[in-house]
């Protein structure tokens, strides 16, 4: 692989993981010689997470932008904003925490650059992947109700495991393409983008990740779940359905 990569890392107090977040996305480019560049996008954080991030030192050969947003919007507005300021051939979004390692976005990329798809989906629910530690028996079920209601709503996307995993390989050109017509901020962008995606018809497969549970999550099933509901109605009303 040696065209260009842009890793996106969205954040928001994450002070005690910026910096190995940084070095980890470094040390995959350096290592495999890929030209590159990394993009944090700190979405309003209260703690020193943007001071952290700028003064994690990286090779000179490889750019690296923090990007502060003035108020908080969501994981949504934070990635939008990092794929615009992208310029790679290829775009990674990634977690904050290291929960998969980012060398298993050479799985997506290959994907890509064979033309079998142009968005590239990392699944904890791969027959392939190893989970390292998985998440507790609340967040399991969680995500299970959770899964079953998107495929009720978005059967379009039945064909995959895994939407809200952390971790997305797009091609450059479809990345700043979709997220430039997204406008969900919080956490149900990834719905939007796949489904903005299946109307323009591009295809999305999906790959097997090593995971490892982030137990320190920002997403509250108790919290958040009235706003998930409204963004996945907004979802559905925006992108109607194929046999409508």
């Amino acid at each position: 692989m040696t065209e260009s990569l842009s890793i996106v890392i969205p954040v928001h107090n994450e002070a005690a993981k910026v910096g190995a977040d940084i070095e980890a996305a470094a040390e995959f480019l350096l290592n495999r010689n890929v030209p590159g560049q990394i993009i944090i996008v700190d979405d309003a954080s209260t703690d020193q997470t943007a001071d952290q991030a700028r003064q994690t030192r990286v090779p000179d050969q490889i750019p690296m932008e923090v990007i502060s947003l003035a108020e908080n919007r969501g994981k949504g507005c934070a990635i939008r904003t990092g794929v615009a300021r992208s310029t790679g051939a290829f775009v990674l979004f990634a977690d904050s925490g290291c929960c998969i390692p980012f060398d298993n976005a050479e799985q997506g990329i290959q994907q890509i650059a064979t033309a079998r798809c142009q968005i590239a989906v990392g699944s904890r629910r791969h027959p392939q992947t190893l989970i390292k530690q998985d998440r507790g028996f609340y967040r399991k079920l969680c995500s299970r109700l959770f899964n079953r209601l998107t495929l009720r709503m978005f059967p379009e996307l039945s064909h995959l495991q895994d939407t809200q995993c952390g971790f997305k390989v797009y091609r450059g050109d479809v990345a700043r393409e979709l997220f430039a017509l997204s406008v969900i901020d919080g956490f149900m962008f990834d719905i939007e983008i796949l489904m903005l995606a299946h109307q323009q018809g591009y295809a999305i497969c999906d790959f097997p990740v090593e995971w490892t549970c982030d137990r320190d999550s920002r997403l509250s099933p108790s919290r958040q779940g009235g706003s998930v509901w409204r963004d996945l109605r907004a979802i559905r009303g925006r992108v109607p359905r194929s046999d409508q």
